[in-house]
């Protein structure tokens, strides 16, 4: 079964939202990592999972890629893009069904489903698993109105969008970017929760 593409269009308050959230939760999958918390392909599971939720075109193939050459099979990908979880490690399936949980939810999960994902791998663990789902949104919001921008210059426009909507999309990493990390800072700073139910 072939990947559909384009299934979430976010707003640009959304993109910022995200940017603002992935930036404050970094340090929590860098931690993970450095602690073996969390595996390369635990990660990429994660982040496979919220691309097929959100339907990234170019983070699909990007992280295909990175999951092939960190010895994942081709089948389990395959069947992760194509939403079928069957085969998933069982050490992986809770934090791959928050992922993708998250996606859906547009980046706001229930308190049951974080609580569950805390149960299962512990609070560290759990706000690694977290970040890597957020970075990962950011990277398909961008990633889809790139990919979508880039049909659009093959004479293929998505239907889902449009050129004001795909340029703005584009550049916008720009100025939010900045943004978000000082908006980051300060709610890190003011000690503001890492999610909101």
């Amino acid at each position: 079964m072939a990947q559909e593409f384009y299934k979430k269009i976010y707003t640009h308050r959304e993109f910022y939202q995200a940017t603002v959230w992935a930036i404050r939760s970094l340090k929590h999958l860098v931690a993970a990592r450095r602690h073996k918390l969390l595996s390369a392909h635990q990660i990429e599971r994660i982040m496979l999972a919220v691309t097929e939720v959100n339907g990234c075109e170019v983070c699909s193939y990007a992280h295909t890629q990175m999951a092939l050459e960190q010895g994942m099979s081709s089948e389990e990908i395959r069947n992760i893009l194509a939403g079928d979880t069957s085969d998933l490690p069982e050490s992986d399936a809770v934090a791959v069904f928050f992922a993708q949980h998250y996606a859906d939810q547009r980046g706001k999960p229930s308190a049951e489903s974080w609580q569950r994902l805390i149960d299962q791998y512990g609070e560290a663990s759990a706000r690694g698993i977290l970040a890597a789902a957020r970075i990962m949104t950011v990277a398909n919001i961008h990633g889809i109105a790139i990919s979508a921008l880039a049909r659009r210059f093959q004479g293929k426009p998505v239907a889902k969008t449009g050129l004001a909507y795909e340029l703005s999309i584009t550049a916008a990493i720009l100025l939010y970017l900045p943004l978000a990390l000082l908006h980051a800072l300060l709610a890190d700073l003011r000690r503001e929760p890492l999610l909101l139910f």
